[in-house]
């Protein structure tokens, strides 16, 4: 789903008096990690008033939507006053709390988006919002690098299954997603654009939601300088959850596609396409995991791993067959 995108012009040369006119929300979505909302809180707060001092626009409003039906994450929020507003949104589903905070954002202009376990740079916020004022872009994007709670496989490392892009500043991508992202609300809602719900436990949500963005004729923007760190739990830094993590990928890219067309000549020709695609990843990668075995070579192993696990999760998505990752268990 990467693009590599194209250069946006410099068209906006007087923006900064237009955005002193706009309003301004930062979005964090949690789910029972209080110990990383209360890390992440005070640098949103930071951050906020950086970008009101920065661009003299009101200081944006920072909501946490909380996604635990028990609402655990309150008495963390609430430790920080006014500057935070709570919000409890007890529908399972990432999807359902991220359309919680567009109808929370309701009276913003610009709404963004971070992970509660992620951690913004210095500059992240100014640099998004410096970046929108530039290229005049509809909407920014900016880089995770991620971090690791403990020592990292070298064989993960050697894969690169946590490697993501990175582009210069100004390119213009189609997709994108929520863990680092500026969209213009009023243009969100001229489109009547929500997240699909039918996506919260596989997740690809985001990824839908922007390509319906983009697909409207509105731009993302790369911003390489607005970067957060993801906070990698040991749990997570495991050959069995990469690899399922790639077959994921490929399994919600082929539903996102899919949801993406209509008509069922055009769904049978992209079915069969996809089928085609993943078939493809899946035949490289295994002859690449092949001959790293035998030549004792675990990048090129890992890598191949990583290729076929993502081929064949777009087979099981070219099917109609979904994985979901973020499936709860009952009462969760």
């Amino acid at each position: 789903m990467n693009s590599k995108g194209r250069d946006i012009p410099n068209t906006v040369t007087t923006a900064k008096e237009r955005l002193s006119d706009l309003s301004i929300v930062v979005a964090v979505l949690t789910f029972r990690r209080p110990d990383d909302l209360r890390e992440l809180l005070p640098e949103l707060l930071k951050h906020s008033f950086e970008a009101g001092e920065a661009f003299g626009v009101r200081q944006p409003t920072v909501l946490v939507i909380d996604n635990d039906p028990e609402g655990g994450g309150r008495d963390t929020a609430i430790e920080f006053g006014d500057g935070i507003t709570y919000v409890h949104e007890p529908t399972p589903g990432i999807a359902a709390a991220r359309n919680r905070a567009l109808a929370e954002s309701a009276d913003f202009d610009l709404l963004v988006f971070i992970d509660d376990d992620e951690r913004p740079t210095p500059g992240w916020l100014t640099s998004l919002l410096a970046t929108r004022l530039r290229t005049g872009a509809d909407g920014v994007v900016g880089p995770v690098v991620s971090t690791f709670a403990a020592p990292l496989d070298p064989w993960i490392a050697d894969g690169g299954f946590f490697d993501r892009r990175r582009l210069p500043t100004g390119t213009e991508v189609r997709v994108a997603a929520t863990n680092n992202l500026l969209v213009d609300l009023r243009l969100v809602r001229s489109i009547s654009l929500e997240f699909d719900e039918s996506f919260s436990a596989s997740g690809g949500s985001d990824s839908l939601f922007t390509r319906r963005y983009t697909g409207a004729g509105f731009t993302l923007a790369w911003c390489d300088e607005a970067v957060v760190t993801d906070v990698v739990p040991a749990e997570r830094a495991t050959r069995d959850w990469v690899i399922r993590r790639r077959y994921r990928i490929g399994n919600s890219w082929a539903r996102t596609e899919l949801a993406l067309v209509s008509g069922s000549k055009r769904t049978t020709k992209l079915r069969a396409a996809l089928l085609l695609a993943g078939s493809t990843r899946v035949a490289g990668g295994t002859a690449r995991a092949a001959l790293g075995a035998l030549g004792r070579n675990p990048r090129h192993r890992a890598h191949g791993i990583r290729i076929a696990a993502r081929g064949a999760g777009i087979i099981a998505g070219a099917f109609g067959r979904t994985y979901l990752e973020y499936r709860r268990p009952a009462g969760a």
